[in-house]
């Protein structure tokens, strides 16, 4: 079941939310899930969604990330793929690897790692090539 963040902030709000990990919980393995999802929590493993994952200040995940969009509050180390973008808030810190066409870092924010810039697979999608044909005569 799915619902609205109460909060009006601006990582993710009016998106509807998935579920959330609770500071004090920790999560070892794979969590998938279909729309947003916010940590608070420690998660040592994967993390899979279709659309927003959200790292809050209290979050320390170590693993790897797969999601539309990515917004780190917390402490990420890892392998993060975004399709949209990610985004390293104030207090913020990421170390490892980022694949994303888009990649926003507040002052304050921490990235130690590479960064692989990939075409937005949204733009990739809506490239016309045209094509004449050549006729005979």
């Amino acid at each position: 079941m799915a619902w609205k963040w109460p909060s009006a902030t601006k990582d993710g709000a009016g998106e509807e939310w998935t579920g959330f990990i609770d500071q004090g919980v920790t999560l070892e393995g794979t969590l998938t899930v279909t729309g947003t999802f916010r940590v608070d929590g420690n998660v040592k493993g994967n993390i899979i969604s279709e659309q927003t994952v959200v790292l809050g200040e209290g979050a320390k995940v170590e693993g790897q990330i797969e999601g539309n969009r990515v917004v780190i509050s917390g402490r990420f180390d890892g392998v993060i793929f975004a399709k949209g973008r990610v985004e390293i808030q104030a207090k913020g810190v990421v170390t490892g690897e980022v694949h994303a066409p888009c990649m926003v870092i507040d002052p304050g924010g921490i990235f130690d790692g590479r960064c692989h810039m990939l075409a937005s697979s949204e733009a990739a999608s809506t490239v016309t090539i045209p094509i004449r044909a050549v006729g005979n005569g």
